[in-house]
């Protein structure tokens, strides 16, 4: 409850307590799993420096495996938090996190899909998070969420895929799926709608 408040998440880290809950995560039983969870992405806002140095991505990429949809939703979306500076994206790539979301593109929950894609999307920045994710196979997956009906699925996705539309390879394929989001700016969720035009832009751009 103390991480809700921004004041709380920030004394969180400053007594340097991320590494225990980090520890914590591995072992515990499903319902303190989802309280850590909660209490880290909060943490993770403030600063996700504690938790990269403390290993978080790798048990992270570990807890995405759960059978629990809840425990799944809320480890893809602390990935994408902690997949915000620019160490917590080569730490994705570089432990291989990236086909594991590609995979949780395709869980029948919305809010895990929503998160993984959002989780992509910060770590395609890089290049090598696109080529990644391009391997992996992510932009068949991310198409197919962009008409769903959750807008935060088909928001995270349409942003997900104008980061593998910069990508020569992604655009290349993205241009033969163009009507697809083409269609989507017309879309009754304004954010959707804006991304959605971002996009196109990115895919018909020609250098």
């Amino acid at each position: 409850m103390v991480a809700q408040l921004p004041a709380g998440a920030e004394g969180i880290v400053e007594n340097r307590l991320i590494p225990a809950l980090v520890k914590k995560l591995r072992m515990e039983m499903e319902e303190i799993q989802e309280l850590i969870l909660e209490t880290l992405y909060s943490c993770l806002q403030v600063n996700a420096f504690e938790a990269l140095e403390s290993g978080a991505v790798l048990i992270l990429r570990d807890v995405l495996y759960s059978n629990s949809e809840t425990i799944r939703s809320r480890a893809a979306r602390a990935m994408m938090a902690i997949s915000v500076p620019l160490e917590g994206k080569k730490q994705v790539c570089n432990n291989n996190v990236i086909p594991v979301l590609v995979h949780l593109l395709k869980d029948q929950n919305a809010e895990v899909q929503a998160n993984a894609a959002g989780a992509l999307m910060n770590a395609t920045v890089t290049t090598e998070g696109k080529y990644a994710a391009l391997t992996a196979g992510a932009i068949f997956h991310l198409l197919e969420l962009v008409n769903k009906n959750s807008s935060k699925v088909r928001l995270n996705s349409i942003k997900a895929l104008t980061m593998l539309a910069e990508a020569p390879e992604g655009r290349k394929k993205l241009l033969e799926q163009l009507k697809t989001l083409q269609e989507r700016e017309m879309d009754p969720n304004e954010a959707v709608r804006r991304a959605a035009r971002i996009a196109v832009k990115v895919i018909q751009w020609r250098p």
